[in-house]
């Protein structure tokens, strides 16, 4: 895709929400269905069902996606979807890119082997793999601006107000 086309698909997208600022909010959602047999769920994705379940460091077997390799292929995912838009609104050639998104974890606390390890992410680490022949500074300015636009990368680096519900069903 070429800038100008880029430009010419997102320019009514931007009048209508400079116009109604309520019509860019975008609704995210994800169901996961606990299974019955075992410690996994399904969730469906736009490329099919993904089942998630136990990292091998917390008793699984490896066959079934972990949450937290799931969150990093969501970063990635976005960082280089936005990367190349970036490129390309920067007219920027990209002969090669590829973006790695590294996380770790403490299997202490999610098995509560120890109280004071962290649940969660602890550190994440998102590199970008770049072949091309604009100048440095460029690509640099290109890197900023997809660390600024990226929803996922944004997300992480701001987190948002996080609430909990539940509701009992009678069945």
């Amino acid at each position: 895709m070429e800038a100008s086309q880029l430009r010419a698909l997102q320019a009514p997208l931007k009048k209508r929400y400079q116009e109604s600022p309520q019509k860019a909010l975008v609704a995210a959602r994800a169901e996961a269905v606990v299974e019955e047999d075992d410690i996994s769920s399904r969730i469906s994705t736009y490329a099919g069902t993904a089942v998630s379940g136990l990292h091998p460091a917390t008793g699984g077997d490896g066959s079934k996606a972990c949450s937290a390799d799931m969150l990093m292929e969501a970063l990635a995912a976005c960082a280089s979807v936005t990367l190349k838009a970036v490129a390309t609104a920067m007219r920027i050639p990209l002969k090669h890119a590829k973006v790695i998104a590294d996380g770790s974890w403490d299997a202490r606390g999610t098995l509560a082997v120890d109280q004071n390890a962290p649940v969660g992410l602890n550190k994440v680490t998102l590199r970008f793999e770049i072949e091309s022949t604009a100048e440095r500074k460029k690509l640099e300015k290109m890197i900023e601006l997809t660390e600024r636009y990226c929803v996922i990368y944004q997300t992480l680096a701001k987190p948002p107000a996080l609430e909990s519900e539940f509701e009992v069903l009678q069945g």
